[in-house]
């Protein structure tokens, strides 16, 4: 029989694949497996929130993804966890103090980061090497480069596995750290305002020494909560203490984001994780599999790859299912088991379905717009063939995940930087300009009518 812990995290593995990312890291990733007996399984988590929150809004998938692992259906509780003694004393201690003291004194809550997101762990690549070796300098050296550090890349490819990288090098020289997502910085600042207990928050967040922010493009939208992250920012920063953000998109991607906290954002280091390449991703699943101590073939490790190519949290979650599947079947794990385990995900969201050929894309936008594919990849700067040329190259980066190296080699042997502000300019409009993202639909819905061999 395996234990409740071991149960829910194959079941965890599974809700990081149907959950978005800042859902699964704000109601899920803290909690664990408590016990099972009689149909009941039992999961703490760290809050009455959260507790409320996934009884009413994802309770029936948590029965769902237990019931396949388990075998049959069982019913959920959760139980709010009582927080430790350790913990106690720092709330103790921090009431007494009323906030007042010096920064080595004030007690803040210690961070709770995963212990699999180290700098050990971190597989690097082409993809990744610059913001591995910034994070790696900053845990270092907080404080003193790359301040603020701004990692960006697309989803599940390795942002905040160096957040919690960082975290973990700064504790261990007992620096105060805070981590926060950005949705959950919003969340405690609504609270501090409805409980007028704004200057505590505030004192919270610049007694650290190290404040760490996931997924900054949250705030777009919430000009208060930038406002108050905006003052927090100049407090850290003239105090030399370290920041570190990550975020989806680059800074000047953000212009719905106020223009000094961009311009702050932009201060230090910008470093963009890209998607990994195929060797890249052979290597995580490699390590991976050694790390759950199962022998997988070269065959489904190259499945797996090259169907979950662009994003790592995936990957690993494709893999923790098919292992799971495997030991839950009793059956060997091959190719033919691993498609059966990934048939409902493979369907709704083959990415080999959504590629096309560089060709193709340059000549379906060129045609769009009344200019041929030479033009695109000539040395024309007119508006019109200016505007074709930036919108081949956030399809090509969007649709087809091209290096950037690579789009340059593609339109012309154009310089990566060109390549960057153009996809960036791109992707900046076209969440607030209606005809470009019409035009941006109607050349995709072109690319599939015109669609031949996939790449």
């Amino acid at each position: 029989m395996r234990s409740a812990q071991e149960i829910w995290e194959a079941a965890l593995g599974e809700l990081q694949i149907q959950v978005s990312k800042p859902n699964y890291d704000t109601w899920l990733k803290d909690t664990a497996g408590v016990s099972y007996q009689d149909d009941l399984f039992v999961v703490s988590v760290p809050n009455v929130f959260i507790a409320e929150w996934l009884k009413n809004r994802l309770l029936s998938l948590v029965k769902r993804t237990l019931a396949s692992i388990i075998g049959r259906n069982v019913n959920v509780q959760f139980l709010i966890q009582t927080p430790s003694q350790t913990d106690t004393h720092l709330a103790h201690a921090w009431q007494a103090d009323g906030g007042i003291s010096s920064k080595l004194k004030e007690p803040i809550k210690p961070p709770r980061f995963n212990q699999k997101y180290t700098f050990d762990t971190f597989i690097t690549g082409e993809s990744n090497r610059l913001a591995y070796a910034a994070a790696l300098e900053v845990a270092e050296k907080p404080g003193h480069t790359y301040n603020p550090l701004f990692i960006y890349g697309d989803t599940g490819v390795g942002k905040t596995h160096l957040l919690h990288a960082i975290g973990h090098a700064v504790k261990a020289n007992r620096l105060q750290t805070l981590y926060v997502s950005a949705e959950q910085f919003t969340n405690e600042f609504v609270i501090a305002i409805k409980n007028k207990k704004i200057e505590d928050f505030h004192h919270k967040f610049t007694s650290a020494s190290v404040l760490l922010v996931d997924d900054i493009q949250f705030l777009i939208g919430k000009a208060q909560t930038q406002e108050c992250f905006f003052h927090i920012f100049n407090h850290l920063y003239d105090d030399n203490c370290q920041i570190v953000v990550t975020s989806d998109r680059s800074p000047r991607a953000m212009s719905p984001l106020g223009r000094k906290l961009r311009s702050r954002l932009e201060w230090g280091l910008i470093a963009d994780i890209q998607h990994p390449d195929s060797e890249t991703c052979l290597t995580i699943l490699s390590v991976k599999a050694k790390q759950l101590k199962v022998s997988i073939s070269p065959e489904v490790l190259q499945f797996l790859a090259t169907q979950f190519q662009h994003n790592i949290r995936e990957l690993e979650g494709a893999l923790n299912r098919i292992v799971t599947y495997a030991k839950l079947s009793g059956t060997n794990l091959d190719l033919h088991l691993a498609t059966q385990a990934l048939t409902d995900i493979v369907a709704k969201d083959n990415r080999q379905e959504a590629m096309f050929t560089p060709r193709l894309i340059i000549e379906t936008v060129a045609n769009y717009y009344a200019l041929t594919p030479e033009a695109l990849t000539g040395k024309m700067r007119d508006k019109k063939t200016a505007l074709a040329r930036q919108v081949a190259m956030y399809l090509l980066r969007e649709q087809n995940h091209c290096r950037l190296a690579e789009i340059g080699k593609l339109l012309g042997d154009r310089d990566h930087t060109t390549i960057l502000h153009g996809y960036e300019k791109i992707a900046a409009e076209v969440k607030s300009a209606p005809q470009l993202s019409k035009s941006i639909e109607e050349i995709r819905q072109g690319l599939k009518i015109n669609r031949k061999t996939p790449t």
